[in-house]
């Protein structure tokens, strides 16, 4: 998920360590609580495979390339060379790295968001995380995703529906939380219901008239070193 989670912000543009943090922290919500410790190590992973690229900006008042200056002092002229050398001279900030997404990284972002959730993963956690990212999926493949999330909540449905049924020996607390969890998933259904009508909807307007052109929706078309935005269609 994280990987997903990852190429999919690289989409859209070119991020720092920190900045993925916080849009995966506060933009998407669903990894409250990632860390460097996780995310450095997944960039470093889909950057061995190819996936993603780095680069490194220098810090304000960075200088490169100058001559360490003669001080007379031996032991002053190491510590300017090894601070030269280490890319941070005193007073200055340390480099950092910037991340963009490459070809293989967006052919992979592609596989990850039309594949099925992993066995044993948080399935709405997993949901939610393809739906932040659904207008990136061709058509046929957001609607696939909206209706096997349903027919996961019609599973559970059922599921609570037959506890309630077989639970006569539930006190009435334990009766409630079911009934409660029976609840939530009928309104998440009636919600998926909703998106998925009004996808279909879309989809055929699409076939008799041609690709709808949505306002605020923006799909990024950037090669490895470009930087630009096309409005368009829904992808």
């Amino acid at each position: 998920m994280l990987d997903l989670a990852i190429l999919g912000l690289l989409q859209e543009r070119e991020f720092h360590g920190y900045e993925i943090r916080k849009r995966l922290r506060d933009d998407l919500g669903l990894f409250a609580n990632i860390s460097f410790g996780s995310l450095y190590p997944a960039l470093a992973r889909l950057e061995a495979a190819g996936a993603v690229v780095s680069s490194e900006l220098p810090g304000p008042g960075r200088r490169s390339a100058e001559p360490v200056p003669a001080t007379g002092s031996l032991g002053g002229e190491l510590a300017a060379f090894r601070s030269r050398r280490d890319g941070t001279p005193r007073g200055t900030k340390r480099a950092r790295k910037v991340y963009r997404i490459t070809d293989l990284g967006r052919k992979q972002f592609e596989e990850l968001l039309a594949s099925d959730e992993p066995a044993g993963t948080d399935d709405a956690r997993s949901f939610g995380l393809r739906l932040a990212f659904a207008r990136h999926l061709a058509p046929p493949a957001r609607l696939g995703l909206l209706e096997r999330r349903r027919a996961q909540l019609a599973g559970r449905l059922a599921a609570d529906r037959a506890r309630v049924e077989a639970g006569s020996a539930f006190d009435s607390y334990t009766r409630s939380l079911v009934e409660h969890s029976t609840e939530t998933t009928e309104h998440d259904i009636s919600w998926l219901d909703r998106l998925i009508e009004s996808e279909r909807l879309e989809q055929q307007q699409q076939q008799q008239t041609g690709p709808v052109v949505r306002p605020d929706d923006t799909r990024p078309r950037r090669r490895d070193g470009e930087d630009h935005t096309v409005k368009g269609t829904v992808p």
